[in-house]
């Protein structure tokens, strides 16, 4: 089973993500860990590209990934998975849902974060859960797959979408 998750900041991909492998037995990859370093810097992209590259070839049997990236192996990682499960929540949404997440890991880095990224809420990160995040090109891109690929790409718009998809899956 490969599975892509991709979405919102917010919606919930990283937790879906640690699920969906507990529940197959299948590896995870979440993209934040690979495209930052401690502190919040920003690892080299050709580094980038090479781990999550390695981690497809390494893992052909199957895989969970959860992140948008579109420059990490993007076109691969749709085309392998099996399932694209799209997490769009609303802005709004997604901003209490990061404020919660924020009091619950403040000071500390998340385990779908990379080692050294402690958890924070800052002003650039809420214009990028409210605005920045939601382009029209990122938008047009989860149309785009939805009509690419109508038979493996899941819309989970809200929470009781999601629990319903978590009550299915046995979760």
């Amino acid at each position: 089973m490969k599975i892509e998750i991709m979405g919102y900041s917010g919606s919930g991909k990283s937790t879906l993500c640690r699920n969906l492998s507990e529940k197959y037995g299948i590896p995870a990859l979440h993209l934040d860990t690979v495209h930052f370093l401690p502190n919040w810097k920003v690892r080299e992209d050709s580094e980038k590209q090479r781990i999550v590259a390695s981690f497809l070839d390494d893992n052909p049997e199957g895989w969970v990934i959860d992140g948008n990236y579109i420059k990490l192996s993007y076109d691969r990682r749709v085309e392998e998975a099996d399932i694209v499960i799209q997490m769009l929540f609303g802005r709004f949404n997604c901003l209490w849902r990061c404020t919660r997440r924020y009091h619950a890991y403040k000071g500390k880095s998340r385990p779908d974060m990379a080692v050294g990224c402690n958890e924070k809420m800052d002003w650039e990160f809420v214009k990028w859960i409210l605005w920045k995040g939601r382009t029209k090109q990122a938008k047009e891109r989860y149309k785009k797959l939805q009509k690419m690929y109508p038979d493996k790409v899941i819309v989970i718009k809200n929470q009781k979408q999601l629990n319903k998809y978590m009550k299915e899956m046995h979760l």
